[in-house]
């Protein structure tokens, strides 16, 4: 009798046990539909919580219409059906965008502000090129190495230094170029925008071509050669060559700061001189004459030629005759 009561006594604890579980489960089951079915009804569904103003920012060349298709956004989507972690990832992977901050106001409304890259020089595989602007294998690149196509280009674009010869990797736009040469030539540019360089020497190409060098043109066509190491150390040594210029009152032409020492400089003509060569005439005057076509016969038709020839010079000598002169003539040839 005990052994019987024990094992309905266990039996009965073991079902008040899994009653408790089912009940647990089931009102645990009723809390997730009854907050979902309310959740979906009262925001997702809900159209006082649709978009109705999305507010874009750049500080660039991007177009509200192309930010809005790259996200996937329009007005009239449930805002809570925006994945915001997801627009910030697709925006920040367009090559003009530098940073990226989108936000959500209640009841219906995004804010998205866009930091665009900044470009500070144009490159191309290509050792010379005539217009940047006009070519399809130019790029505009910004401080970190970053290559763009700019579907809108600025007009302050046209003034941006270009970087011609880099031929070491593929160019495409959004990529981080990797070369060596680019990467120096960013660093140049990066160095030179101080106070002096900037207003003293402001370079309009860098050649990269050589793949040991860069030979750098400024706007008043000095050409400077500078290798890839030690580039501060090469543009102090420059503004010492610039300043010895400046008081020299003399433009430089070439300058070779691969050297250490002995350095190689060489100037530019001065504009007098330059002149002088072009407008002083010669000494002595070149005197042309003419050289007969058929060779001169011999005998009476000989002399008859010379004899018009002369004649001929003697016209051409006097020049031709006034009126009242001609006049009188052929009144005595009538008489």
């Amino acid at each position: 009798m005990r052994s019987r009561k024990a094992t309905q006594h266990r039996n009965r604890r073991f079902l008040v046990f899994v009653s408790k579980i089912v009940l647990a489960a089931a009102i645990c089951a009723g809390i997730y539909l009854g907050a979902r079915l309310g959740t979906r009804r009262f925001f997702f569904e809900n159209p006082d919580y649709n978009l109705t103003t999305i507010d874009v920012q750049t500080d660039g060349t991007l177009q509200r219409d192309q930010i809005l298709k790259a996200a996937d956004l329009r007005e009239g989507k449930n805002i809570f059906r925006v994945n915001l972690a997801q627009v910030h990832d697709v925006l920040q992977q367009l090559p003009q965008v530098d940073d990226v901050q989108v936000f959500r106001k209640m009841p219906g409304e995004i804010d998205i502000r866009v930091v665009e890259r900044k470009p500070i020089a144009w490159i191309t595989s290509e050792k010379q090129i005539s217009d940047p602007f006009q070519s399809e294998i130019a790029f505009l690149i910004d401080a970190r190495g970053v290559l763009m196509k700019e579907k809108k280009l600025l007009p302050e674009y046209l003034g941006l230094p270009l970087i011609t010869g880099c031929t070491s990797e593929s160019l495409e736009p959004g990529k981080v170029i990797e070369s060596p040469e680019a990467k120096a030539a960013l660093e140049l540019l990066r160095l030179s925008a101080g106070s002096f360089m900037q207003t003293r020497f402001q370079i309009r190409e860098i050649d990269v071509s050589k793949g040991y060098c860069l030979i750098v043109t400024d706007k008043n066509h000095t050409r400077v050669t500078l290798g890839f190491d030690h580039l501060e150390t090469q543009i102090q040594r420059l503004e010492q060559f610039l300043v010895y210029a400046d008081d020299a009152k003399r433009d430089i032409e070439t300058v070779n700061l691969l050297v250490q020492r002995n350095i190689p400089v060489t100037f530019m003509k001065p504009a007098s001189e330059i002149i002088n060569d072009t407008i002083d005439p010669e000494e002595m005057p070149r005197i042309m004459k003419a050289i007969p076509v058929h060779p001169p016969a011999s005998g009476s038709s000989a002399n008859k030629t010379t004899k018009a020839e002369q004649s001929a010079s003697k016209k051409m000598q006097t020049g031709p005759q006034p009126f009242s002169a001609r006049k009188q003539n052929q009144k005595g040839r009538n008489e």
